[in-house]
């Protein structure tokens, strides 16, 4: 079970990868999109897809704080319709609030990173939280 987790936003999605027996993520790549042009990065999403041999993605869902979908959230489910269409893998969704925060806090804190290398990895980083985030709480499921 390989799983792919993806940070989408509205310039580049995140890309992480679980390792084959789904117990740790790992940031893959940043892909640059262009929404207002209708350039999604499907076709690289696939190529992903196919070179690791996924059976699925964990998409994360920028929940408003209230527990809201907002437009972000949209888009993101959006985006899922059009993986689901194109490559007919089963997607599911994890709650990131705060992922990308998180992220960025760590590359400060812990790696003391320039903002200039920041936005190089950030959404990246973001990606492996959200698919950890979900092996983490599959992970518990299972062992309950």
């Amino acid at each position: 079970m390989r799983l792919m987790g993806l940070d989408v936003g509205s310039r580049t999605v995140g890309v992480a990868m679980s390792d084959p027996l789904g117990w740790t993520a790992q940031g893959v790549e940043i892909i640059r999109i262009n929404e207002d042009e209708g350039k999604f990065g499907i076709d690289r999403v696939a190529e992903l897809a196919k070179e690791y041999d996924v059976t699925g993605f964990v998409i994360g869902l920028p929940k408003n704080m209230n527990n809201s979908l907002g437009p972000r959230a949209q888009k993101a489910q959006e985006y899922g319709a059009m993986l689901e269409d194109a490559l007919h893998l089963p997607i599911d969704f994890v709650d990131e609030r705060l992922t990308t925060v998180e992220a960025s806090r760590m590359l400060v804190e812990e790696a003391d990173a320039s903002r200039k290398k920041q936005k190089q990895v950030i959404d990246k980083l973001a990606a492996q939280m959200i698919l950890q985030t979900y092996l983490d709480q599959k992970g518990r499921l299972l062992s309950e």
